[in-house]
């Protein structure tokens, strides 16, 4: 997948292939409806498959307290438009020169410029300043040029408590905001993922036997505090890892959010690498407890049932600790 950057790069983008433009958080299972329908199209018209995406969120510029904090980083992302066959990527970052401009210019810059054979979008789509662009009006403006639009109605899904919802991200936010990770997984059609550099923490898990490393997962949206049963992939080798998000109560700190995560099985230094866990399931809340044997003895429980619920090689260190 090529990757080119503002309008500039638009503007480079061949002509007479298929065109999708939005946020694309996420890349849940309506995106991906969107992106397959965009590889059938290239299928037997040929071109290439174009996303533009806007990175970061215009609202991080125009409103940063109403901006949504973002269910994918920008690198697991472009990796997710690679894998679902996107040809190239178009990352138009949030100028002043690009909030400006109106639907009806931004329009104008693709009918005249970028010259898409096909546009595919979702039913919800809003593009131009203050989202003056509409798919109905998409739809007035396309008729009678050498551009097809597509509309993609949303992705509905039956929820674990069948529930049956129409695909959004914002649906996944509140998912994951009420620490339901598995709902949000049937959205997403994968695992939520949580990516993070490993920073120093309070480092107590490593003299209590149980190392964690600690994310620091910048804006990505936080799942509700409790204990997650995921996994992890470090140098080509899975491990479970038990997921523990809130704050350390036991020991008196009832400020500091922390995400650690204990790789079961996994011995070396992971300070100052970026590493991505996946959640895979929701264990309990957070609590604190009486003195550290009833903690140790909650974290053994806690290990038992991580190994169990990833169905990866159980760990020999969850006896000893």
């Amino acid at each position: 997948m090529k990757i080119v950057e503002g309008l500039d790069g638009l503007r480079s983008a061949p002509p007479g292939g298929v065109l999708s433009v939005g946020n694309f958080d996420g890349l849940h299972r309506g995106h991906r409806r969107i992106l397959e329908v965009g590889r059938q199209l290239r299928a037997s018209t040929g071109g290439e498959l174009i996303v533009v995406t806007f990175e970061p969120h215009p609202l991080t510029v125009l409103r940063p307290e109403k901006a949504p904090p973002r269910l994918t980083p920008a690198t697991l992302k472009r990796e997710l438009l690679a894998e679902a066959g996107v040809d190239l990527l178009v990352v138009v970052p949030p100028t002043k020169e690009v909030l400006d401009l109106s639907a009806e210019a931004f329009w104008a810059i693709l009918r005249d410029e970028v010259r898409p054979r096909h546009m595919v979008e979702g039913g919800s789509f809003t593009f131009g300043k203050g989202r003056g662009g509409t798919v109905e009006k998409l739809r007035e403006w396309s008729a009678g040029t050498a551009v097809s639009l597509r509309v993609i109605e949303a992705v509905e899904v039956a929820l674990l408590d069948l529930t049956v919802a129409p695909v959004s991200s914002s649906l996944i936010r509140w998912l994951l905001g009420s620490g339901r990770v598995r709902d949000a997984a049937i959205c997403l059609g994968r695992p939520y993922t949580l990516e993070g550099e490993v920073v120093k923490g309070y480092q107590r898990g490593r003299t209590i036997g149980v190392p964690t490393a600690n994310l620091d997962c910048g804006g990505q949206m936080m799942v509700a505090e409790g204990v997650y049963a995921g996994r992890s992939t470090i140098d080509g080798e899975t491990y479970p890892a038990a997921v523990s998000i809130g704050r350390m109560e036991t020991f008196g700190d009832k400020l500091r959010q922390q995400v650690e995560a204990h790789l079961i099985g996994f011995d070396g230094d992971l300070y100052g690498r970026t590493i991505r866990v996946q959640l895979l399931d929701w264990g309990r809340e957070q609590r604190k407890y009486d003195g550290l044997d009833a903690l140790m003895e909650q974290i053994r429980r806690d290990l038992d049932w991580t190994v169990g619920r990833v169905g990866l090689e159980p760990a020999r260190e969850i006896a000893q600790i």
